[in-house]
């Protein structure tokens, strides 16, 4: 009797265990199903590439996101930062008639700048994340309008368009940019040091810094990271919708911080892997598309997105509880 209970109290922890690292996969598919039976132009091969490409630029912000999240960081500025880096790219293309690729590459420096600034404040004057990156949101979204007067940049090179709007066989650009950014992340969190200690810092900082590891050294990493890639999708903005907006971005980082955290990456940092926030990010765009398709008010829209990142954490916060009483036991 005591060896049965054994048992069933066993197959019980490998559930939990199961829908705490793969359970965002089972709601993937029962938004796939119950998305298909309501629109019959939902399973289509067109909007399958559609929310592909919707979900490319959060995507390829999530990467860098989840080097953050990972430390135990968060970043509010990259909405801004992308915005900025799409029309500083307009503007240096249009006033400056530069290179569109030397404008890039120095978009994507600048967005390294502000990650290694970022990285500076929190790491060396101790400024918490939140706040330290929340200052940056707020004053470089207001360098973009002041450089732009408010107004949109148009009349940039057309070539440049291609990089958000052209396509290589029936795969969008904007799709394989990011599944590039997302072999890249992976292969580093996983077969490099760096991205071991990754790991560490955020699993015990001062455990890290005690085995040896530059604690300050992986901080400005991950937020240099974060720069970049939010840089990189403020381009892939600009190519996309033909024009620099200053309010290009707004809002971006709480659809980013959602799909890494339904992808399983801890709020404070140590846990989680970038494969599964291509499941996590896919579930907002497939969330915005379905609801788009089926007519639901962009309001509704809004409060569902809330809704979706309030349940991720509370789950996130319930997989811990369970972990550490297993421990306990």
């Amino acid at each position: 009797m005591e060896k049965e209970l054994n048992q069933n109290s066993l197959g019980g922890k490998s559930i939990k265990r199961i829908l705490g690292s793969y359970g965002i996969v089972f709601v993937l598919i029962a938004l796939i199903v119950i998305f298909t039976i309501l629109s019959n132009r939902f399973l289509t091969a067109d909007n399958i590439f559609n929310i592909l490409r919707q979900v490319s630029i959060v995507g390829i912000i999530a990467v860098g996101m989840t080097f953050i999240m990972l430390t135990g960081g968060i970043d509010l500025s990259v909405g801004s930062v992308a915005g900025f880096a799409g029309v500083g790219a307009a503007l240096l293309m249009t006033e400056q008639a530069m290179n569109p690729v030397l404008a890039a590459i120095i978009m994507c420096l600048f967005g390294i700048g502000l990650g290694l600034a970022n990285g500076f404040f929190i790491s060396k004057l101790a400024v918490p994340p939140f706040i330290a990156t929340l200052g940056m949101m707020v004053s470089i979204r207001g360098l973009a309008y002041i450089i732009t007067g408010g107004l949109p940049v148009f009349g940039f090179d057309k070539n440049f368009t291609q990089l958000g709007q052209g396509y290589l066989g029936p795969i969008p650009i904007p799709v394989l940019i990011m599944a590039g950014v997302f072999v890249f992340g992976i292969i580093f969190l996983t077969k490099t040091r760096a991205g071991r200690h990754i790991y560490g810092v955020g699993g015990n900082e001062e455990a890290s810094r005690l085995s040896g590891v530059n604690v300050s050294k992986i901080k400005f990493l991950v937020y240099a990271v974060g720069g970049f890639m939010s840089a990189l999708a403020g381009l892939v903005i600009l190519a996309r919708t033909n024009s620099g907006q200053p309010n290009a971005g707004e809002g971006y980082e709480m659809d980013v911080i959602t799909g890494v955290v339904l992808g399983g990456v801890s709020m404070t940092g140590g846990q989680g892997k970038l494969y599964m926030v291509i499941i996590g990010v896919l579930i907002m765009g497939i969330l915005q598309n379905g609801m788009t398709m089926l007519g639901i008010n962009e309001f509704v829209q809004k409060f569902v997105r809330g809704m979706v990142l309030i349940a991720a954490v509370a789950f996130d916060s319930f997989i811990k509880a369970q972990r550490a009483k297993e421990v306990t036991e």
